[in-house]
């Protein structure tokens, strides 16, 4: 079976490899901006515009109006309509808003095929550039496909897509185990094992704030705001890594120890228009346990079984199987009114969803 994985390694590039990688970043930036532009006007006088015919369009006035391109990769200003012409097939299937234009120090990053880069133990090196050091090895093994070098919080990082050929592995354990993720916790498990979650973002509200206020008092193209965002920037960055390092941990866990896992196909959309819980939803990150979920089951063999999302979890008694239609969120204790159970509500909606896969 054929795998794409990446892995994204943080760079240690050199002053004049920092600056090709700005130059790259601004001209992909550039090139989306112009493809968007053109898009919209087209689209105002009544043609039917598309990624390719915008990319046949700047390949003939660019040597002539933004020469300026040649000095780095010819990726730099061909990806970016293969993402504009992604960007609106998602906008017309209903997947995503309509494509909006892109911002210098938010979206900095620009890809690379594999034609123009090649790894070699801990570095990547890049025709024009040279030999840019990375801080760990890559971790898969395969046909190395597409790289994209990005940049956040000042740092740079690399992602490599590589394509394997791998036969999952035969799970030794033929345990099942429910999954119920929470707010309070992040997740109950079936055996009334409870993964606390680190709250990030939360532990590190009152720091976030007091720099953004120092960030908001700054004058406006001073270096002093620069030195500011940059510490922002830099916060929420290790928020994220501390989110991406427990999420891991706790999906490899699973993946390794259960054969058959059972989650609910949450309506995180949903749940985050609801203003008292987005940030506490957001915080836990359940869009990415499951994604990380989905891809390690791949490799470790495990079966993910999700539970349909109006599957009554939590009104369901886990014991006789009576539904408490009268629960509410604030009630953290779920009782039956039927055999009196007496159990925690997250605990409860855990053992019900390994019942469901038992069923299956």
């Amino acid at each position: 079976m054929e795998i794409m994985l990446s892995h994204k390694i943080k760079l240690d590039p050199k002053k004049k490899q920092i600056e090709y990688f700005s130059k790259a970043c601004g001209t992909a930036r550039f090139t989306y901006n112009w493809g968007l532009a053109e898009w919209k006007r087209q689209y105002e006088e009544g043609l039917n515009p598309s990624g390719f015919g915008l990319k046949k369009e700047f390949n003939a006035i660019k040597e002539e109006k933004f020469n300026w391109v040649y000095e780095v990769t010819k990726y730099a200003c061909q990806q970016p309509f293969i993402n504009l012409q992604t960007a609106f097939n998602n906008f017309f299937s209903g997947t995503a808003k309509y494509p909006q234009f892109k911002k210098k120090g938010i979206h900095d990053s620009f890809y690379i095929g594999n034609d123009q880069f090649s790894i070699i133990n801990k570095k990547v090196k890049i025709p024009k550039l040279g030999a840019v050091k990375m801080c760990e090895c890559l971790g898969f093994s395969g046909k190395i496909m597409s790289a994209v070098i990005s940049k956040a919080a000042n740092q740079w990082f690399v992602s490599v897509s590589v394509k394997m050929d791998i036969t999952p592995a035969t799970s030794e354990s033929q345990a099942v185990v429910g999954v119920d993720l929470g707010v309070k916790n992040l997740a109950t498990l079936s055996t009334s094992e409870i993964i606390e979650g680190s709250k990030a973002l939360s532990k590190h509200q009152n720091k976030l704030r007091h720099l953004q206020q120092s960030l908001s008092r700054k004058q406006k193209g001073s270096k002093n705001r620069y030195k500011a965002r940059h510490k922002v920037a830099k916060l929420h960055y290790r928020i994220s890594c501390i989110r991406q390092d427990e999420l891991h941990k706790l999906t490899t866990k699973l993946t390794r120890d259960y054969a058959v896992i059972v989650i609910e196909d949450l309506n995180v959309k949903g749940m985050m228009s609801n203003d008292k819980l987005s940030k506490a939803i957001s915080d836990m990150g359940f869009f990415e346990f499951k994604r990380q979920l989905n891809y390690k089951s791949l490799t470790s063999g495990s079966l993910i079984i999700e539970a349909d999302r109006w599957f009554p979890s939590t009104k369901k008694c886990s014991k006789c199987g009576e539904i408490n239609h009268e629960i509410t969120l604030a009630d953290r204790v779920y009782i039956c009114p039927k055999c009196n159970l007496r159990i925690d509500r997250d605990l409860n909606a855990a053992i019900n969803l390994k019942s469901l896969a038992i069923a299956v």
